[in-house]
């Protein structure tokens, strides 16, 4: 009985020591390959930042590949990434009210799903399924659009996500030789 005390002792110490020191030495390694970014905006009352990390090409396909078709993306690398407005505002008409949101996408061939989620998990996919399962909840979408995606001439090596104000404000995402627009307003 005391063999099995100690032995359950020792599992808690080394999850817990697994958990505090292990998981923060995991991101950090992880953040090395996908560098964490921000993208910000800040006019007609509108603020807005998204929080991501950046991925590289590194002479990869990506949509279709690496990153499928058709199947819910947690859109960048490490945590899922974060958008948040200061202030209620619109996607494409919908509203969105002002709070933080995991932002997630499907991406298509032609067009993608952009999901406003307003659950924010620790990881965004599960361990056991290497990376390629998500944990989103779909009843906690806020707001899911669909845009058209198009073909870039040459490709970028980083994702990127920018805000582009060109008259009308749009959310860009661009990666290898994809790029799509969500118009933005408030």
């Amino acid at each position: 009985m005391k063999i099995l005390k100690w032995v359950l002792i020792l599992l808690v110490v080394l999850g817990l020591l697994g958990y505090f020191f292990g998981m923060p030495y995991i991101r950090e390694q992880t953040k090395k390959n996908s560098p964490e970014k921000t993208a910000t905006y800040a006019k007609n009352e509108l603020e807005l930042t998204v929080h991501y990390s950046s991925p590289l090409k590194k002479g990869r396909v990506i949509f279709g590949e690496l990153v499928p078709y058709n199947k819910v993306w947690r859109t960048g690398a490490n945590e899922p990434t974060t958008f948040t407005t200061a202030t209620d505002m619109r996607v494409m008409g919908k509203v969105l009210p002002a709070g933080t949101y995991s932002l997630w996408t499907i991406p298509g061939e032609q067009q993608w799903s952009v999901i406003f989620n307003k659950e924010v998990p620790d990881w965004g996919v599960t361990i056991l399924s290497g990376g390629k399962d998500t944990t989103r909840d779909p009843s906690k979408d806020v707001v899911q659009v669909e845009v058209p995606s198009t073909t870039v001439a040459q490709p970028i090596e980083s994702f990127t996500i920018e805000f582009e104000d060109y008259g009308e404000l749009n959310m860009g995402l661009s990666w290898d030789q994809t790029k799509i627009a969500v118009p933005l307003s408030n």
